[in-house]
């Protein structure tokens, strides 16, 4: 089945405590902000892009794409983002990346879409563990997603397993998982390259 047009989210939002509150999107691996290595992989898969960010907003509106932060305050954490980019995608659905995961799969929308089967949500598994930030989410879960956050719930797999998402195998593709926590790990990652 074809792709339909999708929009691209970057999650930049999250306050870096394990990068000493550094923003970690704009933290440079190989001379570029560790974001645009994301939205590179991102760009040819999808149709628009946007980005998460609550702080340094106008250092990502520099990249050229749409920045929102958080339209609920008080919430911490990726599903904050999710919320805000679904509320302000131009698209029915929206492929999500965390800004610290610079090796996302060139065909990581084939593969969520192709795999979904008919449910509103998918998301990657490495055969290892779950990776809840690099999904597909369809729109029709941001009134969900608002009552789960109104709550006090914050736990991205809780709510990916409420609404019976699917998990898509990348058995076959474990390090495009491989994220930058720190920067000693962003340090190891520039002395690799």
């Amino acid at each position: 089945m074809p792709i339909p047009p999708l929009t691209g989210a970057i999650l930049s939002g999250g306050q870096a405590t394990r990068m000493g509150g550094t923003d970690k999107g704009l933290v440079k691996v190989n001379g570029v902000p560790l974001y645009q290595h994301v939205l590179a992989r991102l760009r040819p898969q999808v149709s628009h892009i946007i980005i998460s960010a609550n702080r340094n907003i106008e250092e990502y509106q520099k990249s050229g794409y749409p920045v929102f932060s958080d339209s609920m305050d008080g919430f911490n954490g990726p599903l904050a983002g999710i919320l805000t980019a679904l509320e302000n995608s131009n698209t029915d659905w929206v492929l999500f990346s965390p800004c610290d995961t610079p090796l996302i799969p060139d065909d990581l929308a084939d593969r969520l879409w192709n795999n979904r089967g008919n449910q509103l949500a998918a998301y990657a598994d490495d055969g290892h563990r779950a990776h809840p930030t690099l999904a597909l989410l369809h729109t029709d879960l941001i009134t969900p997603l608002r009552r789960y956050l109104l709550g006090g719930d914050r736990k991205l797999m809780i709510f990916l397993s409420q609404q019976k998402a699917t998990p898509v195998d990348f058995q076959n593709s474990p390090d495009a998982f491989r994220n930058i926590n720190t920067l000693d790990e962003c340090n190891n990652w520039n002395e690799q390259k």
